[in-house]
């Protein structure tokens, strides 16, 4: 009798496994394993506290009366398994949210029943999605979220906003287009920043607005000191909550910038000389502090500063928090009505916003309640502006410049003399020196006023490059203002 008669042990598991489980991979060859009528999918390879697969089919193969293997016999299954997943159609595996069938989306609802929310276009509700329509993964960070309530009549977004201080309608308004684009798979949203002054409820807040969308066990993070660390956090959930910042690096406010709009990062898979591991990431961010210092221009068109106040009478945490866990399913059930009726809302897709999607979802929920998102969305953009310009004494001159244009004529010169002509006017009659961290060549000052150029046409000064014989220019023109009437309907 030959050895492999003597020990069929990883024949047994593979059957096993075969009659108990679906494997498939997603596009970067990862191989998933997902129980037969179950929507969560873990991978085969995976050695996490969540719960592996290797785990799963131990205790199976234990509780039903098979046996117990050892770990060689199981490394062999489980190759023999990844292989033959290797020729299966690739599926990909969703954390939280997670597009479906006939224009519907789901939300994970973290339970291991797997039953989630299914937002459809004439409503919500609870079910078991189908494992070929989506496969959800879990991590240490998916929290488990109460059954929403039905036909709340909007009662739970009142409860949540008298849990908080927010200083001001337009505010809540906003904090509830955000929670409404964080169930949007494919809708990118801004990084919301709660600010205010010490003792608003900041990180509560935060905190409380993480919570609906992640579970109660959600919570704030400080900020990672590298970029690595920053996109595996963010891989690992959806919602990414950052406390207290009170200073970002100009790498920080990089890699914001591709979280909220879509990145992939590539690195050298562990133990490998060739192979690669890719992590695709867009999630909603959501920001916490009293000051960040200087806000880069392209990270201040993704911002959505929401302001807090502090409150009139202190509560206890205790109460506080017994409260809201009371309050979330409500608050959850109201959101997920709001939201069927904001999608279901015809309205124009702003295309003078750079975020135009999430700028749509304000239009339509203006359209489903009347509540004035888009305006108050673009009030805060344009406080954004004057903030970047505050810290950015080259914005400054370059206004203090435009002022000496007419409108609606363009001046045209070389970088290198548009240096001289910044620098002169930023010297003044006092000859005061050019502060540190000036343009200190024509190229350095033509890229850095690329980076302007959404914050200076905000405030109708237009940045243009282009090339002649003589070489390349930059070009300044100045906005002619719009008539009173069209200035009304913006």
């Amino acid at each position: 009798m030959s050895e492999d008669e003597k020990n069929p042990a990883r024949e047994v598991i593979a059957d096993y496994a075969g009659a108990h489980f679906r494997y498939f991979r997603t596009a970067d060859g990862t191989v998933y394993a997902q129980r037969n009528g179950h929507p969560v999918a873990r991978p085969i390879r995976s050695q996490g506290t969540t719960g592996s697969h290797r785990q799963e089919l131990m205790v199976g193969l234990y509780r039903d009366g098979i046996g117990v293997f050892n770990g060689t016999a199981m490394k062999e299954a489980l190759d023999l398994i990844e292989a033959l997943a290797l020729t299966e159609d690739v599926q990909p595996v969703h954390i939280r949210v997670a597009p479906g069938f006939d224009g519907a989306t789901w939300l994970d609802l973290g339970r291991d029943d797997g039953q989630s929310v299914r937002i459809h276009p004439t409503g919500w509700d609870i079910a078991t999605p189908d494992p070929r329509e989506v496969c959800w993964r879990r991590t240490q960070l998916t929290g488990e979220l109460p059954m929403p309530v039905k036909e709340t009549d909007g009662k739970g977004i009142d409860l949540l906003f008298g849990l908080t201080n927010f200083a001001n309608a337009q505010a809540e308004c906003l904090a509830i287009a955000w929670l409404i684009g964080c169930l949007g798979p494919s809708v990118p949203v801004p990084a919301t920043f709660l600010t205010g002054p010490q003792g608003a409820g900041k990180s509560t807040a935060g905190r409380m607005l993480t919570r609906i969308i992640e579970g109660t066990s959600g919570d704030l993070r400080r900020a990672p000191k590298d970029e690595e660390n920053l996109i595996a956090a963010v891989a690992a959930g959806w919602v990414t909550a950052l406390d207290n910042l009170s200073y970002m690096t100009p790498d920080l406010s990089d890699a914001m910038c591709c979280i909220v709009t879509g990145a992939e990062s590539v690195k050298r898979a562990l133990f490998t000389d060739g192979d690669v591991f890719r992590v695709s990431y867009r999630r909603p961010l959501l920001l916490t502090g009293i000051d960040v210092g200087v806000i880069r221009p392209d990270l201040a068109e993704r911002l959505l500063p929401l302001r807090l106040e502090r409150p009139r009478a202190r509560r206890t945490e205790a109460e506080l928090w017994a409260d809201y866990e009371q309050a979330l399913p409500v608050v959850l059930g109201s959101l997920l009505d709001l939201t069927v009726q904001v999608r279901a809302a015809d309205a124009e897709t702003p295309t003078d916003l750079r975020m135009a999607d999430f700028a749509h979802l304000c239009a339509q929920l203006d359209a489903a309640t009347g509540l004035g998102a888009l305006a108050a969305y673009r009030a805060g953009l344009d406080d954004l502006n004057d903030d970047v310009i505050e810290g950015d004494l080259l914005a400054q001159t370059v206004l203090r410049h435009a002022e000496t244009i007419t409108p609606g004529e363009a001046q045209r010169m070389t970088s290198t003399e548009w240096l001289l002509c910044l620098s002169l006017l930023h010297i003044g009659e006092e000859q005061r020196p050019v502060p540190k961290g000036w343009p200190t060549t024509g190229k350095v000052l033509s890229d850095r006023l690329k980076r302007l150029q959404p914050t200076l046409a905000a405030r109708g000064v237009l940045i243009d490059t282009g090339r002649t014989k003589e070489g390349r220019y930059l070009e300044m023109t100045r906005r002619v203002p719009a008539p009173p009437h069209e200035q009304l309907a913006l």
